[in-house]
């Protein structure tokens, strides 16, 4: 594995660890702030697709401010990235929207009854709080089930036979999220059966949120259709201000997971067992599914030595998948997953014990890997009682 040109020492840092790139980062964070200057919208960054805090004095750089999916991603927004917080989930408790309103300046409900429960609490709230309603335009793009919040039977976000005029009364927003990794293209569509469900309750409000799933960083997406959709709908809706939450956008293609060759055993083919685990440290490739990129490793059978390469815990699938190698892989070899920024972190567990991944970074100009953390025994023991 030693031919390979990696981007960064891979053995400058422990392992396993995830390994955020300072320069992709910034490159990500450029392309995002050209689409705000030059759409008008206003760009969050989506907590719970990225929150590796240690990089928001860059992130804050380009973006207005974070979106919460509750009490303590709200409070992490605004303690350590600072600007506009925004907040939905498809149901707070009373305790939650005590912490809630300490620190969201913008709060969207996922039903009117919960609007209803609220919104004398909001309105007594002494910092004032702009709220709005999560809908569902009934327009499916996405082509994983678990990931389609558009799906019949969908609990997230109100539908419009289900909306009244008089259940908007206070609210100055309307917030829908229907995209996952896709294209501007699908973003115009949606768009335009959102404006016919909703559009007539447009005229009442202040702003609108786009929500996530929008693939802005990925090489073929379609920036200038974005920035037209945008600029187009405030040009018919010029007292609206368009809010876009992108998390995977803001990391796609910065960071990398590092990992180590345990032990090499038979079983119907060689499997080599790594130091980290599919289901702890990227649960995605599971659930999702999908088969991560491993730099030098090709499909199964492309390259001469062939591995199936499993996860250090006790589940019988903790298993990323087929590669391939052109030599052979030895106890000690070290192989670096791309692509491991976003939704890898968050979604990390300590199941079977595992330790966390411990998280590192690139410098921009000097290419040294600095080591920001490392999870110990007290990590683990302090989720438990």
């Amino acid at each position: 594995m030693s031919d390979i040109d990696y981007p960064f020492d891979i053995h400058a840092c422990p392992s396993p660890a995830y390994v955020i790139d300072n320069a992709l980062l910034r490159k990500n964070l450029e392309l995002l702030g050209r689409v705000q200057a030059r759409s008008g919208a206003r760009i969050l960054l989506a907590l719970k697709g990225f929150a590796m805090w240690d990089c928001f004095p860059m992130i804050r750089e380009y973006l207005v401010g974070t979106t919460a999916s509750g009490q303590d991603e709200a409070r992490l927004g605004a303690e350590t990235f600072g600007g506009e917080v925004h907040c939905y989930s498809p149901a707070f408790t009373e305790e939650e929207m005590q912490v809630v309103l300490r620190y969201a300046d913008h709060l969207s409900f996922n039903s009117p009854g919960q609007w209803r429960r609220f919104r004398d609490t909001v309105v007594a709230a002494p910092p004032r709080v702009s709220c709005g309603m999560r809908v569902n335009p009934e327009h499916s793009t996405g082509a994983v089930p678990l990931y389609d919040p558009c799906a019949p039977g969908s609990r997230l976000g109100t539908r419009a036979a289900d909306l009244s005029p008089e259940d908007l009364e206070g609210l100055e927003g309307l917030h829908f999220h229907t995209l996952c990794e896709q294209n501007s293209d699908v973003l115009e569509a949606t768009l335009a059966a959102f404006e016919a469900k909703f559009g007539q309750y447009l005229g009442r409000l202040s702003w609108v949120n786009f929500g996530g799933g929008h693939h802005i960083t990925r090489a073929d997406y379609d920036v200038e259709r974005l920035v037209w959709l945008v600029r187009d709908f405030k040009a018919r809706h010029p007292h609206l201000e368009v809010y876009l939450e992108p998390g995977e956008a803001i990391a796609l293609n910065t960071g990398y997971l590092v990992c180590t060759v345990l032990d090499i055993v038979e079983n119907d083919g060689t499997i080599a067992i790594l130091d980290t685990s599919a289901t702890a440290h990227m649960p995605d490739v599971l659930e999702m599914p999908y088969r991560p990129e491993i730099i030098g490793a090709g499909e199964p059978g492309e390259k001469a030595h062939t591995y199936r390469l499993g996860g250090l815990t006790c589940l019988a699938g903790d298993v990323v998948g087929e590669y391939s190698f052109d030599a052979p892989l030895s106890i000690g070899d070290r192989l670096v997953f791309t692509d491991m920024a976003h939704y890898t972190m968050v979604k990390t567990s300590t199941f079977n014990g595992m330790r966390l991944p411990s998280i590192c970074r690139i410098d921009e100009a000097s290419r040294r890997v600095r080591t920001v953390k490392t999870f110990g025994y007290e990590d683990y023991r302090q989720r438990l009682s």
